[in-house]
């Protein structure tokens, strides 16, 4: 075939196409009794797409199941949860205590800022528990459903507020 061929059949194309699209958008847009018709304008519009953001793997890592140790060194447990409040702001860290091999062992809370994370890029590093071994053993099990006591970093013990 010709360009110039090509070109008029295009146009050609295009002019039928064009004839026809009101005739389809009346089709579309048509409404039974009692409905109001939606023009085409009115469909919902996609989405923008998500921001993304990387995070190289040496400047952050997750905590979970990772080891806390106290000041002085002392095993104090491994991170379990996180509790977050309604805003989703990050308020405490449930730590499970004591025992061996999940035998014995019970859950508290700590306040968030107790925590002092260093080096926890580096899986083999603990994260720091600002209270002592004693505090620790002495604050009261975290169990679901129930007002949350969390073990704040001066070593007292304050419940959880949220707005109901």
């Amino acid at each position: 075939m010709r360009p110039g061929k090509a070109i008029a059949t295009a146009v050609l194309v295009w002019s039928a196409i064009s004839a026809a699209a009101p005739a389809i958008a009346d089709e579309t847009t048509s409404s039974t009794p009692g409905q109001t018709a939606k023009a085409s304008t009115d469909l919902p519009k996609e989405p923008p797409p998500p921001s993304v953001t990387v995070i190289g793997a040496y400047d952050a890592r997750g905590i979970l199941g990772r080891d806390v140790k106290s000041a002085a060194a002392e095993n104090m447990g491994r991170i379990v949860d996180v509790i977050v409040d309604r805003a989703g702001t990050v308020r405490a860290a449930v730590i499970d205590f004591g025992g061996f091999l999940g035998v014995g062992s019970r859950k508290i809370v700590v306040d968030w800022s107790a925590l002092q994370f260093g080096q926890v890029t580096n899986k083999k590093e603990s994260i720091t528990l600002e209270l002592t071994l004693e505090q620790v053993k002495a604050a009261p099990e975290y169990k679901e459903d129930t007002p949350i006591i969390s073990l704040g970093a001066s070593g007292s013990l304050q419940p959880l507020q949220f707005d109901r």
